[in-house]
């Protein structure tokens, strides 16, 4: 294989990773700013902490999805 595409292969796989990283970290992130908001308007604290594994199911459900596109 040349140079060029052994490079091409790198940087895909590379930007592959990066968007399941961004795919499994947002859902995370909001769902827990949204546990914290609530819990703060609510007065029920520990709110963020079933958010957050909320949108630890919703990223990894999103991360699968894409990987399983992918495997095609």
């Amino acid at each position: 294989m040349s140079k060029k595409g052994n490079k091409k292969e790198v940087i895909d796989a590379l930007m592959m990773v990066f968007q399941f990283g961004i795919c499994m970290l947002v859902p995370i992130f909001m769902c827990t700013l949204f546990g914290v908001w609530l819990g703060n308007k609510t007065g029920i604290n520990w709110l963020c902490i079933p958010f957050f594994f909320i949108g630890a199911v919703a990223g990894g459900q999103s991360v699968y999805r894409m990987a399983k596109k992918y495997m095609k």
